[in-house]
């Protein structure tokens, strides 16, 4: 039973299918034990959704760092893998949430760097495209997008761009939600919540988006 263990600790599949159970922790430390870029880049995936679904507040900052230290690791055993450059600037993104002022927007330039590098390796990204949208909105919103570069005609577009490439993503729909209502477009993001919670969850992960999106909607009202 030990040695099938360790054997199933070695599949990628298995590690997937913790973090589509929910089993954030468990999945964290099964992808670092596979020890590839493949592995390493599900435990970023896995330590960034645990910090942002289930962590305790004074926690999320120490998860978001493990993130972070995964994908490095993954992106030094595969430069060329997009998804790496991607859980990278996740967890960069979140961890900007908790650093101090000068070292959070000492981070945006890296943001936006690994985000362009995940697009130029797979030009189909969709969830780099929600979230450069996120930064451009971000920047601008903190007034120092003119400093970077954020230009707040490319949010729209960018949001549009991954919910046609994947329509049944309800966290692509939970974003542009937030960035329309914090825009005052009230109606607009009453619909992209509706429309999150018309798709059916398949993963631990959409559930927690769908109760972000009823809980933000309720909001609205």
């Amino acid at each position: 039973m030990v040695l099938l263990s360790m054997g199933l600790a070695q599949n990628p599949a298995t590690v997937e299918k913790l973090i589509d159970e929910g089993k954030f922790q468990e999945a964290y430390e099964a992808g670092l034990r596979l020890g590839n870029a493949e592995g390493l880049i599900l435990a970023a995936k896995a330590a960034s959704y645990f910090a942002g679904y289930q962590a305790k507040d004074n926690e999320k900052a120490d998860w978001f760092g493990r993130a972070e230290a995964a994908a490095r690791r993954a992106i030094q055993a595969d430069a060329d893998n997009a998804e790496a450059y991607f859980e990278l600037a996740r967890a960069q993104g979140r961890l900007s949430q908790y650093r101090g002022i000068l070292e959070s927007l000492g981070l945006a330039s890296s943001i936006k760097e690994n985000l362009d590098k995940t697009l130029r390796l797979n030009p189909r990204h969709a969830g780099a495209r929600v979230a450069l949208a996120l930064w451009h909105h971000s920047l601008i919103s903190k007034n120092v997008g003119w400093l970077y570069g954020a230009n707040g005609n490319q949010i729209m577009p960018l949001f549009n761009e991954a919910i046609q490439l994947e329509p049944q993503t309800i966290i692509h729909k939970v974003e542009l939600a937030g960035v329309l209502a914090a825009q005052g477009r009230k109606e607009e993001a009453r619909k992209q919540y509706e429309a999150a919670l018309a798709i059916a969850p398949k993963t631990a992960a959409d559930r927690f988006d769908l109760e972000r999106a009823r809980r933000e909607l309720a909001a609205l009202r």
